[in-house]
């Protein structure tokens, strides 16, 4: 998939991933057409592109809005913009079917009427479920998702596979690790530090000691990944895992935020649900295989260690 000297969409341009991925692109020469909605999202993770030429920044709900005129002239589409809340998933199980499934229904069947050619689409480690391969390769299956997220994410995943079967486009598919770094606004990271700021002294910690094992990737490293992955991109759809060569549980992560918060809480586990998880849809282990993405040159520069801790220091700052 070529990339440069492109006009490129990227919706949710306001939120974590997509506001980096962006200024990333317009710094290698693109043009890019920002779309958000501002729930979530934030005018100031765009402040460094809103006044630059090659950025355009369009306001509205991918979920209502006419399509058809911002994606005239579109060269490739990234859509990030979802609902990423795996918990919410357990109590209001249309969010995800509404934004992440029905927003990329409609921006396909418009980028199908305009012409759209490539698409670039973040999923998520989650559409595996629980595996009983651990490095998970891409081809890993069959795909099991155990929370109502990872289920919307691979049922986006497949919509967008048919769609590039059937009217003759292409799409890379990035299985993202849980990914870290500024602009997060919602992660364990934030959670353990809001508490030991309301309480130095204790800290409460979701499921069973030590907590799930999972692999993280700063967010530098992800949007690296994500060029990489679609420059190299060889097949009419491509699967990508996105992530880091070592994991870590909840309990490493809450001994590197209190040493970066100079504290030294009592852990106050809650023992969690089905079996020690922290919520319901929580997978107890995730490493995911980037053997794929490291034979096309790319590796990511931290390891889940240091990717958290880097991010912590991002979040105290």
């Amino acid at each position: 998939m070529e990339l440069r000297d492109k006009t490129i969409m990227v919706t949710g341009c306001a939120g974590f991933i997509a506001s980096h991925l962006a200024e990333e692109l317009l710094r290698r020469g693109n043009r890019v057409v920002g779309v958000d909605d501002l729930s979530a999202g934030k005018r100031e993770f765009m402040s460094g592109m809103l006044s630059n030429p090659d950025f355009r920044f369009i306001e509205g709900d991918l979920l209502t809005m006419d399509l058809s005129a911002p994606l005239k002239g579109v060269d490739v589409l990234c859509h990030l913009a979802a609902n990423p809340d795996v918990r919410l998933g357990a109590t209001n199980t249309r969010v995800h079917f509404d934004q992440n499934i029905a927003v990329t229904y409609r921006l396909l069947e418009a980028g199908r009427e305009s012409g759209l050619k490539d698409i670039m689409f973040p999923s998520t480690s989650t559409v595996y479920g629980e595996t009983d391969v651990i490095p998970t390769p891409e081809d890993y299956g069959p795909l099991l998702p155990i929370s109502v997220y990872g289920a919307s994410k691979l049922a986006c995943e497949a919509l967008i596979a048919s769609y590039c079967h059937s009217f003759q486009q292409n799409a890379v598919l990035y299985r993202f690790a849980n990914v870290v770094g500024p602009r997060s606004t919602h992660n364990v990271l934030h959670d353990f530090i809001r508490k030991l700021r309301e309480d130095p002294s204790s800290l409460e910690i979701l499921g069973a000691e030590p907590g799930t094992s999972k692999s993280y990737v700063h967010v530098s490293d992800c949007v690296s990944g994500m060029i990489a992955g679609a420059e190299a991109a060889s097949h009419q759809v491509e699967v990508f895992n996105i992530g880091s060569r070592d994991w870590m549980t909840v309990r490493d992560i809450a001994d590197i935020v209190t040493e970066e918060m100079d504290l030294s809480p009592e852990y106050r586990w809650t023992g969690g649900v089905m079996g020690g998880r922290g919520w319901v849809g929580d997978v107890r282990k995730m490493l995911l295989s980037v053997d794929k993405l490291a034979s096309v040159g790319w590796a990511p520069r931290m390891s889940s260690k240091e990717a958290i801790r880097r991010a912590v220091k991002e979040i105290l700052a």
